[in-house]
């Protein structure tokens, strides 16, 4: 069979993944592509840093979403899930996809799949309208669903990989140095012939991803992907995505509430709160709008004066007390001082006579964006 690709619209999570020839796509989007061959015997579209191909011509990207709505419901009691979402995807990114429960995340990424129809806007996969050909436009395109059944319990992890690259349209025999290495990089060598029912649940998680890319496609969904990893675990996915990523091209549309996996891995944050993009940018660009850390000192001395005392001079925000439950007995303020502004407020703590116990620097991390700009995050 080769690597040829054919449509089978069968998946365990019931997005119908199409797989065809890359000849297919290429004559979907109306171009000519160069192809390069990779040691998995999958043919690639060789494209530049700007997105551009080795002929000349410019690669579409690997997902637009233009203006995007979905309405569950009618009436007063209908929810507006997704509201007039745009956006895009060049190809080889790792797009992060984050929001609170309820933002519309879900239903997003089920009307980019497919299996929610949208009410409105059009969606594109590495040019093709998904309206106009569906074959086409989901040809190098899988998923992994948080929730939904991944695999196949009663086959090994080796066979469940032969399994979802053969549905795929791809030769599971052609791929087969693939699939080794995607074992190896995973943690799953050593399982490669136990049933997958007799795994533990992060092993079962390792399993689904690896079945995800075992056909090769050129972009995936990955929902919640480390959910039940442990942290040994969930550094090696991350490797595993950024390698992808950079040395095959591979494109992913990540969403988690995993921030320290979105900061590790993500070229780019898209933020949903109420159906609506709020924030669309690079992690760094993200953590330098928050501003500039703040100063936490903690100390049994910190009284209603001295705080006082502080927010004559400095923003001050009252994190613990020390008749608060739980407490050890000390006060705990966060002071808006950096670089010079540090030596006035010890300077000042000084005065107060103030005993600090701890004095240490805050800086904004991705979690805290996340609430400063969701505002806690509203479920629907």
């Amino acid at each position: 069979m080769g690597t040829e690709r054919g449509y089978i619209p069968v998946q365990p999570v019931l997005i119908p993944m199409a797989r065809n020839a890359a000849t297919a796509q290429d004559q979907a989007v109306g171009g000519s592509t160069v192809e390069e061959t990779t040691a998995d015997g999958l043919a690639v579209e060789e494209t530049t840093a700007d997105g551009s191909t080795t002929d000349g011509s410019t690669a579409d990207p690997a997902l637009v979403v233009d203006g995007v709505s979905k309405r569950y419901g009618t009436g007063e009691g209908s929810v507006l899930a997704v509201d007039d979402v745009s956006l895009t995807v060049e190809r080889g990114a790792v797009v992060g996809l984050l929001g609170p429960n309820g933002a519309g995340k879900t239903t997003l990424i089920k009307s980019i799949l497919g299996t929610v129809l949208p009410d409105a806007g059009t969606i594109r996969l590495f040019g093709t309208d998904v309206r106009a050909d569906r074959r086409a436009a989901y040809a190098d395109v899988d998923a992994m669903l948080e929730g939904a059944r991944n695999d196949y319990w009663r086959l090994t992890v080796r066979e469940n990989l032969r399994y979802f690259a053969t549905i795929g349209g791809v030769d599971p025999d052609s791929v087969a140095a693939r699939h080794d290495r995607l074992l190896n990089r995973l943690g799953l060598a050593d399982e490669a012939d136990t049933p997958v029912r007799d795994l533990s649940r992060g092993m079962k998680q390792k399993v689904s991803l690896a079945s995800v890319l075992a056909g090769g496609a050129s972009l995936v969904f990955l929902d919640e992907p480390t959910l039940g990893l442990d942290v040994e675990s969930a550094r090696v996915l991350r490797r595993e995505i950024r390698r992808l990523a950079r040395e095959e091209g591979l494109t992913v549309l990540l969403s988690t509430h995993d921030m320290p996996t979105v900061e590790a891995v993500c070229d780019r944050v898209v933020l949903l709160a109420d159906g609506r993009i709020v924030a669309d940018d690079a992690p760094n660009a993200l953590l330098s709008a928050a501003g500039r850390g703040v100063t936490r000192v903690a100390s049994p001395d910190l009284n209603h004066s001295v705080v006082a005392a502080l927010r004559d001079r400095f923003s001050v925000e009252v994190v613990d007390r020390p008749d608060a439950s739980g407490s050890d007995g000390r006060a705990v303020v966060e002071v808006d001082a950096s670089g010079d502004d540090l030596y006035t407020l010890l300077d000042m703590l000084r005065e107060q006579g103030v005993t600090p116990t701890e004095v240490r620097t805050v800086t904004p991390d991705l979690e805290d964006v996340f609430l400063d700009i969701t505002d806690g995050g509203q479920s629907r």
